[in-house]
């Protein structure tokens, strides 16, 4: 129960967002700065239990710089990530022991890479089309719901024993097909929306390529889950965190967004040329 309390929660909060934030898209970049503080003091805490030692104060700073940028001008963002990348390796190179300094400053620029940059793309996404961010989501949530129920019904062959045991190749290919077919129900829906003078739910993308845009998807999302699973093993935890009852951390909730994002960012450009 208390799992379903917080999915709810969270779906809510979510579908809240998107509304307002299609009127108002500085609300995704500031909902994307704040969950990517959360998200990014849990791996810092994880990676600092791996072995290195990423300051948590750099970690609030650098996420901080780095959507700021993303506001004033996402031609930024590479120039602010390079800066803060080394910042990271001066405050190292002076602070930490020699043999850490490499890994130490690595961890932190990844750290950035992995979990701020693709939380900025919602904002980006969203400021193309709110019905693109919703196609993001119910993609993703819709193979990560297929994945756990069919696979624990279904059983089989285990995905990635060593990283994730709970994992089937069952679960895999019914999260593939599941995102498929809720993306091509959306799409559709979209598009006799808009035909209505109701545009919040139109994709923008043509039925016949969608199949290949949410498979995409999912794939990059399976990728994100697994990632975050096996960072955590590293760290030797079960969970990012326990700030959602149920559910972990906040990095255990968006792990799959962290990699299907960028995918989809991406795609659309590559679609553009």
């Amino acid at each position: 129960m208390q799992r379903i309390l917080t999915a709810t929660a969270l779906i809510l909060a979510v579908a809240a967002l998107l509304w307002f934030g299609n009127r108002y898209p500085w609300l995704l970049l500031l909902a994307g700065a704040l969950v990517a503080l959360l998200a990014g003091f849990e791996y810092t805490s994880l990676v600092n239990l791996s072995g290195a030692k990423i300051p948590h104060w750099w970690t609030g700073v650098a996420i901080a710089a780095f959507f700021a940028a993303t506001f004033f001008t996402p031609n930024l963002q590479l120039p602010v990530l390079t800066l803060l990348a080394f910042s990271l390796f001066v405050i190292s190179l002076f602070a930490e022991p020699t043999a850490r300094v490499l890994k130490d400053a690595a961890a932190g620029a990844f750290g950035l890479l992995y979990i701020a940059w693709p939380l900025s793309l919602l904002y980006l996404l969203g400021s193309q089309s709110t019905g693109l961010l919703i196609f993001l989501f119910v993609c993703v949530w819709s193979g990560d719901i297929a994945a756990l129920y069919i696979g624990r019904a279904m059983g089989g062959k285990k995905l990635a024993p060593s990283i994730s045991p709970g994992k089937t190749w069952s679960g895999s290919i019914a999260s593939v097909i599941a995102s498929v077919v809720l993306g091509l129900l959306l799409t559709w829906l979209g598009q006799w929306l808009a035909a209505r003078g109701q545009s919040i739910l139109d994709v923008g993308l043509p039925l016949t390529s969608v199949p290949v845009f949410a498979a995409l998807i999912n794939v990059a999302a399976q990728i994100g889950d697994l990632l975050e699973s096996a960072i955590k093993r590293g760290a030797g935890v079960k969970d990012s965190g326990n700030l959602l009852p149920g559910h972990g951390g906040v990095l255990d909730r968006i792990d799959a967004l962290l990699f299907a994002a960028p995918v989809l960012y991406y795609s659309l450009l590559l679609q553009s040329f």
